[in-house]
């Protein structure tokens, strides 16, 4: 007779049901063995831009081989859809040539017989981006998941084999380790063989010691980076990366390389990095040369080879290359990162408290000019990369709740306990049992740190919630304060730049003084008042000239417009704007003092 469940059960079975045939009708391909890519770049295929690649394998039997491109790379949390820029694929077996079609958008299905199998194709490399592959007349970067294809349902634990051909004297650089013949890379399973990207052509490189490890310096285009300044990054490096090492109890790498590429088609003034286990990838804006600020991204991007690379949220353990995988942590990889990378700086003594102050205040800063939004909320969010000015707010906040929890614990245990015992009890906890943490795992270990302490309504408050962090009660727990003052001055509502001629007016506010005035669009600001608009100190005297003057009087501003010399009269207006500085408190209580002291040295209470 029939039996009648009760409705959750039958849903629970409708599931299990389907959740069994989705897994039984999963593609998987023809298993094969013997993997090898062939990389070619040199003279002839930079002209064209494009990268030959050709992999090997050997196929166990007759059927479809399945090989798949992944759609992004760990690290750059956003879908790139490689198979894009794939050109004139081919798949051969020996001199005959194999029928092909595409499975799904980035899968190729092959008809294959039994034995060796040759798929090649040429790959567009144009892309001026960590996650991409790009190339000059002279040099190419790429990076794995661009270019190796993987079997759909073989798993990733297959070795595989790489060979560069590219012309003679031209370099290579990578993390992947040498294999027995020249120019030819191996790695035991496809995780790692994707996480190392290569730079190929006419670049600069050499290394140095630091704490018994290699770390070498990869840098294009050639002589971008002098001798000066690449002896300063190692001094650096020399000092930072040993602190970061006592967070977590080792090096987990024998050597390191930083990959680093200079070029005027990149954002001016910007720079951007992406990890790696045993590397890190930098594209900078040529003006950023040799500018002490990039101690700070080197930094973050040489933590991440702890924190990310091997301890990460259980979300993103393994890598899955074929779909997104958000994670509500994604703070505590990037926020805490940057964090730390803060840390490695003021610890390492390559900048002074001020400087840790200062860049502490441009977070708190960029916080507050943001649209309120919770960590959890922003983490989640990096994929779809909103456009209310949220995309990136996940590292500065995400760094500020980093620091908020670290005097915490450190006030909770009289400086005997820190957040980086937090990051190594995680470490050992989860990355060497080779599991992920869960969000449970974080804050129990945070309590575990602070002597039991709940942070459940820290949590929802600040993390989970949208509430303004509690700077006010937090910084005084390490003898800190923010302190806020509000500064009001004259406002003309104009803006200007200098060209031949002098001071052009570039922008008239709507309905500001100057537009009240008259001033238009191309006169030159010759005068306002008495004051010489060209005089370097111009602001500051403008400042306190007109700072106490009651509203309702004017301004006098002298302009050219054509032949003519003009003066017109500009009402009185005053704009306020906040600034913060975030100061050391002169009156701190002694085990303020502990804290404060311990969070910027590294150093615990016995």
């Amino acid at each position: 007779m029939p039996v009648k469940l009760p409705l959750s059960v039958a849903i629970a079975a409708f599931l299990a049901v389907a959740a069994t045939n989705t897994q039984a009708q999963a593609p998987r391909s023809v298993p094969i063995s013997n993997v090898r890519y062939e990389v070619k770049f040199d003279t002839a295929t930079a002209q064209s831009r494009t990268i030959g690649v050709a992999m090997r394998f050997s196929a166990s039997k007759a059927g479809d081989v399945l090989l798949s491109l992944p759609e992004w790379t760990p690290g750059a949390y956003e879908v790139s859809n490689y198979a894009r820029f794939i050109t004139t694929f081919a798949a051969t077996e020996g001199a005959d040539s194999l029928s092909w079609d595409k499975l799904d958008p980035d899968t190729w299905r092959i008809h294959a017989r039994s034995g060796e199998i040759t798929v090649s194709f040429e790959y567009l490399a144009d892309s001026l981006d960590n996650a991409m592959s790009w190339s000059k007349p002279d040099f190419a970067f790429f990076n794995g998941t661009n270019l190796f294809f993987y079997p759909e349902g073989q798993g990733t634990d297959f070795p595989a084999t790489v060979t560069i051909a590219t012309t003679p004297g031209w370099r290579i650089a990578t993390g992947m380790k040498p294999g027995t013949t020249p120019n030819t890379f191996s790695e035991s399973n496809y995780h790692d063989l994707v996480d190392m990207p290569f730079f190929v052509g006419r670049f600069d490189i050499d290394s140095t010691q630091v704490a018994g490890k290699v770390v070498r310096f990869a840098s294009y285009p050639s002589g971008s980076v002098p001798a000066t300044a690449r002896t300063g990054v190692f001094q650096q490096l020399e000092k930072m990366i040993p602190v970061q090492a006592a967070v977590f109890g080792e090096i987990p790498w024998d050597s390191y390389t930083i990959l680093q590429v200079a070029d005027n088609d990149f954002a001016l003034g910007g720079a951007s990095g992406l990890e790696h286990q045993n590397s890190h990838f930098d594209i900078l804006s040529n003006v950023v040369l040799g500018n002490p600020i990039l101690g700070s991204l080197y930094a973050h991007e040489i933590f991440h080879s702890w924190n990310v690379k091997r301890m990460r949220p259980a979300d993103m353990v393994p890598y899955q290359y074929d779909r997104e995988q958000p994670t509500t942590l994604l703070w505590v990889s990037e926020g805490i990162t940057d964090y730390y990378a803060d840390l490695s700086q003021i610890r390492g003594k390559t900048i002074a408290p001020r400087g840790f102050y200062a860049t502490t205040t441009g977070k708190i800063d960029a916080i507050a000019e943001s649209v309120p939004t919770s960590l959890e909320d922003a983490s989640l969010s990096a994929w779809i990369s909103p456009v209310n000015g949220t995309k990136d707010i996940y590292y500065d906040k995400g760094s500020i709740a980093g620091m908020l929890i670290d005097i915490m614990i450190r006030d909770a245990s009289d400086n005997k306990s820190s957040l980086d015992m937090v990051m190594r009890d995680l470490y050992r906890s989860t990355y060497k049992k080779g599991k992920g943490f869960t969000n449970a795992d974080w804050w129990a270990a945070v309590s575990r740190a602070a002597g039991g302490k709940s942070f459940a309504t820290f949590a929802q408050k600040y993390i989970d919630g949208r509430e303004p962090f509690p700077y006010d009660s937090v910084f005084p727990l390490a003898g800190l304060k923010l302190f806020t003052e509000r500064i009001v001055q004259p406002s003309l509502g104009i803006s200007v730049s200098g060209d031949d001629e002098g001071l052009r007016v570039m922008q008239v506010v709507v309905a500001g003084p100057g537009a009240t005035a008259g001033v238009q669009l191309g006169d030159y600001l010759l005068k306002v008042g008495d004051l010489d608009a060209a005089d370097p100190a111009f602001q500051e005297k403008f400042n306190d000239k007109y700072a106490g003057m009651p509203p309702g009087g004017t301004i006098p501003i002298e302009i050219k417009r054509g032949t003519q010399r003009l003066t017109l009269n500009a009402p009185v207006r005053f704009n306020t704007s906040e600034s913060r500085r975030l100061i050391e408190v002169t009156n701190a209580t002694p085990k303020a003092i502990r804290v404060r002291d311990g969070l910027l040295n590294g150093t615990l209470q016995q």
